[in-house]
C-alpha cells in the first residue's frame, strides 16, 4: 500500500500535465503540435493505469474520482471526433512524410544507385555496338525470346474482363518485389545486391525491348509507360526504407540495438508507408490503363501527371531539403 501511494504521488505531475492538455484540445486543438499529441496518448494510458490501481488499493474517494474525471475528459478528447485525426494524418502525410523521404540519406542512396545502374544497363543493352550481346549475359537468350513473344501481339479487347483479376494479381507481385528490397536493405548488402539485381535486370528489359530492330517494341512501350514511375518509383523507396533500418541497427550511435531499431523503424516506415502506396497506384494504373485500349497518348498523360505528381510530393511538400545523417 505503501509503495503504491509513492507510486501515485510521482505521477501527480503527469496527472497535471494530461489535464492542461486536454483544457487545450478542448480549446483549440489546432494549437496542439503532433509530438503534443503522441505525448498526450501516452500520458492517457498512464492515467488510465493509474486509475485502476487506485481502485484496486482502495484510495481515497478524492483521488479515485480526480482520476475518474481525468480520464473521462482525456478519453473524450481522444475520441469525441475524427477532425482532430484529420488533422493530424494531413500534417503527416503533406509535410512530415514528405521531407522525412526526401532529407534521407539512404534513400538517395537508393536512388542514385538505382537509376544509374538502371540507364547505364539500358543503354548497353540498346546499344550492342559498345557491349555486343549485353542484355544476352544479363536476361539470358530464352528470356529475351520470352519478353519478345510475350508483347509480339498488341493489347486485344479480351482484357477488359479480367481486369480486376489482374490489378490483385499486380498488387501481389509489387508487394513481394517491395517486401523482398524491405526485408533485404535491413541486412545492407542482401538490399543492395536485389536492388543492383532489380535496377540492372528492369534496365537491360527496357534497354532491349526498346531498340529499333525490336519488332514488339512499340506494344511494350504501350503496356510499360502508364504504370513505369509509380512502380519504379516504389522500388526505390523500399530499398532506401530497408537500408535505413540496416544504417539504423549498424550506427546505433549511444543507444542499445534494440532501442536503435525501435528508432529507425519509426524513421523507415513512412517511406516504406510511401512505397506501398506507389505499389498499390502502380498496380491499378497496370491494370486498368496500362492493360487497357486506351490510345497511347492517354497512357503517356497519365505517365507524366504520375511524374508530376511525385515530383510535387516529395520535392515541393518536402522542401527544404535538410538530411538526416
Amino acid at each position: 500500500m505503501a509503495k503504491a501511494t509513492a507510486v501515485l504521488e510521482r505521477r501527480q505531475r503527469e496527472w497535471s500535465e494530461l489535464s492542461g492538455l486536454c483544457e487545450r484540445l478542448e480549446t483549440g486543438p489546432a494549437t496542439v503540435a503532433v509530438a503534443e499529441r503522441t505525448r498526450f496518448a501516452l500520458l492517457y494510458r498512464g492515467a488510465c493505469a493509474d486509475l485502476a490501481l487506485a481502485d484496486h488499493y482502495q484510495f481515497p474517494a478524492g483521488t479515485v474520482e480526480y482520476l475518474h474525471q481525468l480520464v473521462s475528459r482525456a478519453h473524450t478528447q481522444l475520441y469525441r471526433s475524427r477532425r482532430f485525426e484529420y488533422a493530424a494524418w494531413s500534417r503527416t502525410l503533406l509535410q512530415a512524410v514528405p521531407a522525412q523521404v526526401l532529407r534521407d540519406r539512404c534513400v538517395w542512396f537508393s536512388f542514385v544507385l538505382f537509376w544509374s545502374l538502371f540507364f547505364l544497363s539500358g543503354y548497353f543493352a540498346w546499344n550492342d555496338r559498345i557491349w555486343p550481346n549485353f542484355a544476352k549475359s544479363i536476361l539470358t537468350e530464352g528470356m529475351i525470346d520470352q519478353l519478345e513473344e510475350m508483347y509480339a501481339k498488341p493489347i486485344d479487347a479480351d482484357r477488359t474482363s479480367v481486369q480486376p483479376f489482374m490489378a490483385s494479381f499486380y498488387f501481389k507481385h509489387n508487394t513481394s518485389i517491395g517486401l523482398s528490397s524491405f526485408v533485404g536493405g535491413a541486412a545492407i548488402l542482401p538490399g543492395i545486391a536485389i536492388e543492383v539485381f532489380n535496377a540492372v535486370t528492369l534496365g537491360t528489359v527496357f534497354g532491349h525491348m526498346l531498340r529499333p530492330d525490336v519488332p514488339a517494341r512499340e506494344n511494350f512501350l504501350t503496356f510499360v509507360t502508364a504504370h513505369g514511375p509509380f512502380e519504379l518509383t516504389a522500388i526505390v523507396l523500399s530499398a532506401g526504407a530497408g537500408l535505413r533500418m540496416g544504417w539504423g541497427w549498424i550506427h546505433s550511435r549511444a543507444l542499445q540495438r534494440m532501442a536503435a531499431l525501435r528508432q529507425t523503424a519509426r524513421q523507415s516506415m513512412p517511406i516504406m508507408g510511401s512505397a506501398i502506396v506507389m505499389f498499390f497506384l502502380a498496380g491499378l494504373i497496370e491494370s486498368f490503363v496500362s492493360g487497357s485500349q486506351l490510345d497511347y497518348s492517354i497512357k503517356l498523360s497519365v505517365a507524366v501527371l504520375s511524374t508530376v505528381l511525385l515530383t510535387f510530393y516529395f520535392g515541393v511538400l518536402g522542401w527544404p531539403r535538410t538530411f538526416a545523417p
